[in-house]
């Protein structure tokens, strides 16, 4: 995990400098109808953190991988990220995304690796997994990154 965590830590890195860059009119401004501004992306990558470090520590003290969703449009929306500071909203979620790469990095080898047979992945994960298939925390991990990429690639 060694690996995942300094790339984790790299890409908020690498990126918060990029967008540290745009000024907050450009931040707010959204690229359609219906799209999110960049600015409600990182609030919505937010949301993503605080949830999944939850879920991260409830893995470590449980042994399933059950978990509730979350209505990820209507947190952006009750949220107001688009009204909010553009540095305020970096300096966040790159110290939220510090913290669990923190804790990513302590997980002992065995609680990544031990199979999973009750799970809710087939409904919050990025990249579902079916029910009925077992399922690893370090497959959540990993889902949670690339999910974090797949956004940050939508703002390039």
């Amino acid at each position: 995990m060694r690996v995942l965590t300094d790339h984790l830590r790299s890409t908020v890195a690498s990126e918060g400098e990029r967008l540290a860059a745009l000024t907050d009119e450009a931040a707010s401004r959204r690229p359609g109808p219906g799209k999110w501004s960049p600015k409600e992306i990182i609030g919505h990558l937010v949301d993503s953190a605080s949830n999944n470090h939850v879920r991260f520590v409830r893995a470590l003290l449980e042994d399933h991988l059950s978990f509730p969703g979350y209505d990820q449009y209507e947190w952006v929306r009750v949220q107001h990220y688009n009204e909010r500071s553009w540095p305020e909203l970096l300096g966040l979620w790159t110290a939220m995304n510090s913290g669990i790469a923190s804790l990513i990095e302590a997980m002992p080898p065995e609680a990544l690796s031990r199979q999973r047979t009750t799970h809710s992945l087939d409904r919050i994960a990025w990249r579902t997994v079916p029910a009925d298939q077992p399922v690893t925390l370090e497959y959540l991990v990993s889902d949670y990154v690339d999910h974090l990429e797949h956004h940050l690639s939508q703002i390039r």
